[in-house]
């Protein structure tokens, strides 16, 4: 049998991961939020069996010293435009040498590489991100802003949540059966009834979860729209398909890499100076999603 698993995985070893779990039939049998690799681990042993797919928003595979991916330039690329730009990653961060992802997939034995097919007692992970997915999913023309930033107040945060509940109802409810799931009751009920950010926060990672095991379900069950954005060597990001409606903000047309920009316009700066400042941009540019 497979079992299908979604991670939303912290960073860091200390902040809080999502973790979600689907039966063989797609059904979503467990959810919850947990902080170390032995309650991850806890959770796998419990809530799957035979062959696993999972689907994991976190890099899986770092391979550049300095700068970002190139599913990360690929995302933002296509993505940046809804918003949903991708963080840059690299060796030369403590938190990606290695990165915790790929601790994880070394510990339960999952193949990370997106050309090894699930199956015949072969488990496989594969390196998601939830808001281009959502923009895919939900045909948005910006991804929903209910993640916690400055500027954001707990009324406009709670429309945004709820709002992301329907459509992950609408969307997702077959085969995962979240309208009859008492666990996402309850988590529509701690959305709707937040009193504080706090509240909203302690189940975020949980939903995020939810929609990545969506997301093993589509890639295990052989989805024809699921994308692979890089590769193997270079990392790699998997998008459930294209945008299907134009962006809230204009597309810029770009003719080359953000670095080699900044190189051009100052000609002295080296490659590794350029990069370093592409990758202060990308994440001012994000700080509002």
């Amino acid at each position: 049998m497979t079992s299908y698993l979604g991670i939303d995985l912290a960073w860091a070893a200390r902040a809080r991961t999502g973790l979600a779990a689907l039966d063989e039939t797609g059904r979503l049998v467990a959810s919850i939020a947990v902080i170390t690799d032995d309650e991850i681990a806890d959770f796998v042993d419990a809530h799957t069996s035979g062959t696993v797919v999972a689907a994991i928003d976190a890099p899986l595979i770092v391979p550049n010293a300095t700068g970002s991916r190139v599913p990360e330039q690929l995302v933002s690329r296509e993505f940046g435009p809804y918003n949903a730009g991708a963080y840059p990653s690299n060796r030369s961060r403590p938190l990606f040498d290695p990165p915790r992802g790929e601790t994880l997939c070394a510990r339960f034995g999952w193949d990370p590489d997106p050309a090894t097919a699930p199956g015949r007692g072969t488990s496989v992970a594969i390196e998601v991100y939830p808001h281009p997915a959502m923009v895919v999913l939900f045909a948005l023309a910006s991804v929903l802003p209910y993640k916690a930033k400055r500027g954001r107040g707990l009324d406009s945060l709670k429309v945004a949540f709820m709002s992301l509940l329907d459509h992950m109802e609408r969307v997702c409810d077959e085969p995962l059966g979240l309208t009859t799931s008492a666990r996402w009751e309850e988590i529509r009920s701690a959305v709707s009834s937040a009193g504080r950010i706090a509240d909203l926060d302690r189940v975020e990672d949980e939903v995020d979860a939810v929609l990545c095991a969506y997301l093993a379900w589509l890639w295990g069950t052989g989805s024809p729209a699921m994308r692979v954005l890089g590769d193997v060597r270079s990392g790699y990001i998997v998008v459930p398909g294209s945008p299907s409606v134009p962006p809230a903000r204009p597309v810029r047309a770009r003719a080359l890499d953000l670095a080699d920009e900044f190189r051009a316009a100052v000609p002295s700066l080296t490659r590794r100076e350029a990069e370093r400042l592409a990758e202060i941009a990308r994440e001012r540019a994000r700080v509002t999603f």
